[in-house]
């Protein structure tokens, strides 16, 4: 065989995954949060028939090498991280007004604790292990029948829920520990609450064996800061008048990757991290804390699928294919001479 024709063949596969790619980036002009993704070709492997020779001064030249080579392969499929243009649809939605992802995850895995969180690399591992979370840019939220809040696709979201005060609190994610933001868990309305306490207090599980129930929550909002406020009506006991509240329900989690290129694309506008993965060490932060980008309220961040550019590499992908079938035909032609030289 040819190693023409071995090369046109590299190189129509080459192509053709490049046109998938691309492909799938169309498809998705439209798609909230999407990142579109690049591929790049790579030369393979080659044959030298002469390796490159020093010379002897005054007596041999040098020569460079002769090789043949055989076509070209996927050199990296790379995804592109930089943010869009958000659109605003209002409602409970918000978009990440920089990088992050929010923590989301398909079963309730409920409370992550680690020790500092000052410390991502503590942060990382505790993460990466429980297999069940997903990081996703879209935060098109809603708060299901059992009063948990989720996203679009039914995932639990996670944050840090308030410690002490649900009205107006302090700090959030202490749980049974000393440090504020060491425990994340899935946000929900709360099971109780009592506005009539000092100070007003809820309570967030309940008993194993009882009957489940939640305070029925009106609205629900998000601010800039992340915090989740939804509006509970309490009825007063001595004059029957009934009152709203807005209780906190906490604040949403945001996890920040050393290298978010690493992360591993899982449909449904999800990323997965896992131990051994490139995304290197993650901190989980709230929004607007240090160096944590603050949120868009009622802004979903739209796709970053830029269409010129793709309809441009389309047509260089396109004409590359056709360069490699027209190498194919060639190759069949001489092949077809040379059994025509038995006649």
């Amino acid at each position: 065989m040819l190693r023409a024709m071995d090369a046109a063949v590299a190189g129509l596969r080459a192509h053709q995954n490049k046109l998938d790619v691309i492909g799938n980036n169309i498809a998705n002009v439209n798609t909230f949060g999407y990142k579109s993704q690049n591929y790049t070709f790579k030369d393979t492997m080659y044959q030298t028939q002469s390796a490159s020779t020093e010379g002897k001064p005054g007596e041999v030249g040098g020569m460079n090498p002769s090789q043949f080579g055989y076509g070209s392969l996927m050199g990296s499929i790379a995804t592109d991280f930089t943010s869009s243009t958000p659109s605003y649809v209002g409602g409970f939605n918000a978009a990440i007004n920089g990088s992050g992802f929010f923590v989301t995850s398909a079963g309730n895995m409920g409370a992550i604790d680690y020790e500092d969180p000052a410390n991502p690399v503590g942060v990382a591992e505790v993460m990466k292990r429980e297999a069940g979370f997903t990081y996703t840019r879209v935060g098109q939220f809603t708060v299901d029948a059992n009063g948990f809040v989720v996203d679009a696709t039914g995932r639990f979201v996670y944050g840090f829920r308030p410690d002490g005060n649900v009205l107006e609190p302090t700090s959030y994610g202490m749980g049974d520990g000393s440090v504020a933001g060491t425990q994340l868990r899935p946000l929900k309305a709360p099971t109780t609450f009592d506005p009539t306490g000092d100070p007003p207090e809820a309570t967030w599980d309940w008993e194993a064996g009882e009957d489940y129930q939640v305070e029925q929550l009106k609205s629900v909002e998000i601010g800039t800061d992340g915090i989740v406020k939804g509006v509970i009506d309490k009825a007063n006991e001595d004059t029957g008048s009934v009152k709203s509240y807005y209780v906190i329900l906490g604040k949403v989690a945001i996890a920040n990757f050393q290298n978010q290129e690493g992360l591993t694309k899982a449909g449904n506008n999800t990323f997965t991290a896992q131990l051994g993965d490139n995304t290197g060490t993650m901190a989980v932060t709230c929004p607007g804390e240090g160096a944590t980008p603050t949120l868009m309220a009622g802004y979903l961040e739209a796709s970053n699928v830029d269409l010129a550019k793709e309809f441009s590499d389309m047509i260089q992908a396109e004409r590359g294919f056709q360069a490699n079938t027209k190498m194919v035909t060639v190759s069949d032609e001489i092949l077809q001479e040379l059994v025509n030289m038995k006649r």
